[in-house]
């Protein structure tokens, strides 16, 4: 559920599954991924502005950036804001499902982007190497699921033109979108979805093909991939009470998935919680209730190459 120190790969950021299932729909989650990227636009903003100031601190500059990849694009949301960001370069959506990547050039195309824009179809770790080198790499909640996940980071920084950068989102803090008693069963709800959620991480990870257990210090692993000075810094997204109709109709999609995925795990009381709150017709229920927010912290690490 949460964009916590494994990533997101919980409801909350758009991947599919069921009563527990570990595997994923990415084709199905389409419409999902543009909405959680475009809810946290604000923080990727904040994160490429980051970047244009790592690059003027040390090396050629922002400007000079003349190729920017985006690893895990999903269906380009990020990649169409890496193109504002880096105004003259080309930049390459790179995801394994197809039909993102169509996503991502109906975006381009639509934002007038389609000249410096392209898409390749190449998985991490092995499928990479034929995408080209780049000044920018950015890789955003896509490493947790791959089972080797140092065997990605070391792609990755293969990739790099001199100097280059490599940046990595993974971790955060979970989101809160309610009080911790917000009136209904008891309180600490939140707390005990992220429980569930835990759970469920570990058996995601462990079923993915090649699973290795890694310590989550992403600045060493990224420094053990040959690069140099790692920097971290996370972005919060503050959304407060009441919500706008865009940002509440995709808290209550995140609350459907928990649904989806925990309802079977929660005991009785919490699920009876859930079941109020995602019930359109209760004065209790998430459509109607002036006390929903968003919080969340999302990080970003980055390092250079030599």
């Amino acid at each position: 559920m949460t964009d916590h120190t494994h990533g997101t790969a919980a409801p909350q950021h758009g991947h599919h599954h069921h009563h527990g299932a570990t595997e994923m729909d990415w084709d199905a989650m389409a419409t999902h991924l543009e909405r959680d990227a475009e809810v946290y636009t604000p923080v990727l903003e904040q994160a490429a502005a980051w970047l244009r100031d790592l690059l003027t601190e040390s090396g050629p500059g922002p400007d000079a950036v003349r190729r920017v990849l985006d690893v895990g694009s999903g269906p380009g949301v990020t990649s169409c804001l890496l193109a504002h960001a880096f105004p003259d370069a080309e930049i390459v959506a790179v995801d394994p499902t197809e039909a993102l990547l169509d996503r991502a050039r109906d975006r381009a195309a639509r934002l007038g982007l389609a000249d410096r824009f392209r898409t390749q179809a190449a998985e991490l770790p092995d499928g990479v190497d034929g995408v080209g080198d780049a000044d920018v790499i950015w890789s955003s909640k896509a490493l947790h699921h791959v089972g080797d996940q140092a065997a990605a980071v070391d792609a990755l920084a293969r990739l790099l033109r001199p100097r280059g950068l490599l940046v990595v989102s993974e971790g955060g803090l979970p989101a809160r979108m309610l009080p911790r008693d917000f009136g209904i069963g008891r309180p600490g709800f939140l707390n005990r979805l992220d429980v569930v959620h835990e759970d469920w991480f570990v058996r995601m990870r462990a079923a993915l093909p090649g699973a290795r257990d890694l310590v989550e210090d992403w600045p060493a692993v990224l420094t053990a991939a040959g690069l140099r000075s790692p920097r971290s810094r996370s972005f919060l997204l503050d959304r407060p009470a009441p919500l706008d109709p865009a940002t509440r109709a995709y808290a209550v999609t995140q609350f459907e998935r928990y649904a989806e995925v925990f309802g079977d795990e929660l005991d009785a009381e919490d699920r009876a919680t859930l079941d109020r709150l995602l019930d359109p017709a209760d004065p209790a229920g998430l459509a109607h209730r002036g006390d929903l927010f968003w919080l969340s912290a999302q990080t970003f690490h980055t390092a250079r190459a030599a």
